[in-house]
């Protein structure tokens, strides 16, 4: 026992890392209370084991007497006292610690210490499961799948268990026992069990895979500035270069495409729109639908929302299947997107917004920008057939005009480079004009 219980002692400090007198401490707290019905006829009785060898042994209080006294029951001769306490000066009327193991104590002994050492194994797991995973939450680690329990899949990581429930789970991936994968860490509880919850289908973990991928990403070099991610189908990031020389999505594409098909591996073959951040809202837009070729954007601010027109040939690839690049692209610019086809968004469409159009234009009086909102055939310096074009797609007025962005002038069809720099020219004499009045 003793020999068996020293060498559980090494094992314990060197593997779990819990110290020998701690262990010896629960170790005596468990054997008294275990056996305190045995030690009903001693006073205050103690256990003390002997940390080089093991020994466990009982002791309790004793008042000392003279030899020729007749001890009582809490009472003992001086010569027994002294016996086992010689260094110390022992006289009648002192209360000495006398040893009282009995007989059958090993038995007990080894039973308690066996059922304490596994207590402290235990503990000392929980210890290591929540104080190794507590600071790698948000953080991608590496697992193989074990089994399954439920609708939940048991992740074996390096000292623990993680529970990847059904909510965290994508939705095409099919996880067979043995499975290696990544997992982003949600959370670390620590209870009665410590439980690691993962998940692969959270937008971060997409993000913890670039940086590890790219290395501009990990340098903040390149910024990933959004993510809209729908699990197992397609995600969309933005990303911004802090560096000039650097080109943000040839960074994160990788040479021939290496960095980004690893990240798609990894996710079971999720596609991957990588699109350069721009605090242009149109622009953003335009480079979140591509390669859908946009003619127009109208952007209402005060509802946040996009009109996006769109070749017919182009709507079912700007909208996407079951709606899917359109939504990950309002995800993503946190605007919400109409896309509608050019030849369809007839005259109807437009006179069912003249209310808010009315509402507009009343505001704008208030606020002293009525001024503008002249029609555009007024402005002189424009040719008639630019003119046409753009009072085809809905530009009739010296305000629209001046509010638009110069790409989207770019996309009207029969308004050249040229005929770019002709429109911006007038307009702008036209509304330095009208300032001056």
């Amino acid at each position: 026992m003793n020999e068996e219980l020293i060498a559980v002692f090494d094992l314990m400090e060197r593997e779990r890392g819990i110290q020998r007198d701690t262990i010896i401490k629960a170790i005596e707290s468990s054997l008294l209370s275990a056996s305190r019905k045995s030690f009903g006829t001693y006073k205050n009785p103690q256990i003390s084991i002997d940390p080089s060898s093991g020994d466990i042994k009982v002791y309790a209080e004793f008042v000392v007497v003279a030899d020729n006294e007749k001890p009582s029951q809490y009472e003992v001769k001086q010569s027994i006292a002294k016996k086992q306490h010689p260094k110390q000066n022992i006289k009648a009327g002192d209360v000495a610690l006398i040893e009282v193991t009995p007989d059958n104590f090993g038995r007990i002994a080894a039973q308690t210490a066996k059922q304490v050492i596994i207590q402290k194994i235990r503990e000392a797991e929980k210890d290591v499961i929540y104080n190794g995973y507590k600071d790698k939450v948000g953080q991608v680690v590496n697992g193989i799948v074990r089994r399954k329990e439920k609708n939940n899949v048991i992740i074996e990581l390096d000292k623990a268990e993680a529970v990847l429930p059904k909510k965290e789970q994508t939705p095409n991936e099919k996880y067979h026992i043995g499975d290696r994968l990544r997992v982003l860490v949600m959370s670390v509880t620590r209870g009665g069990t410590p439980e690691v919850v993962a998940s692969r289908s959270h937008p971060d973990l997409v993000r913890k895979l670039f940086e590890i991928e790219v290395p501009e990403i990990y340098e903040s070099t390149v910024e990933i500035k959004r993510i809209a991610r729908d699990p197992g189908y397609r995600t969309k990031i933005a990303v911004l270069s802090k560096d000039e020389k650097v080109d943000c999505v040839g960074a994160c594409v990788g040479m021939r495409g290496s960095r980004v098909k690893n990240i798609v591996r990894e996710l079971n073959g999720e596609k991957m729109d990588i699109i350069p951040y721009s605090d242009d809202i149109v622009e953003f837009a335009r480079n979140a639908l591509n390669p859908a070729k946009l003619k127009a954007v109208d952007v209402f601010e005060e509802e946040k929302r996009l009109l996006v027109l769109v070749d017919k040939s182009q709507l079912s690839l700007a909208i996407g299947k079951r709606g899917n690049n359109a939504r990950l692209t309002s995800k993503l610019l946190g605007w919400k997107i109409d896309i509608e086809s050019e030849e369809e968004y007839t005259g109807e469409r437009r006179v069912s917004s003249s209310k808010r159009r009315k509402r507009e234009k009343k505001r704008e009086m208030e606020n002293g920008e009525g001024s503008l909102d002249i029609p555009l055939d007024e402005v002189e310096g424009v040719n008639k057939k630019v003119v046409d074009y753009l009072i085809a797609n809905g530009y009739d007025t010296l305000k629209k005009v001046a509010s638009m962005h110069v790409d989207v002038l770019y996309t009207i069809p029969g308004v050249g480079k040229s005929a770019v720099e002709e429109v911006k020219e007038a307009i702008e004499k036209k509304v330095r004009e009208l300032q001056e009045e």
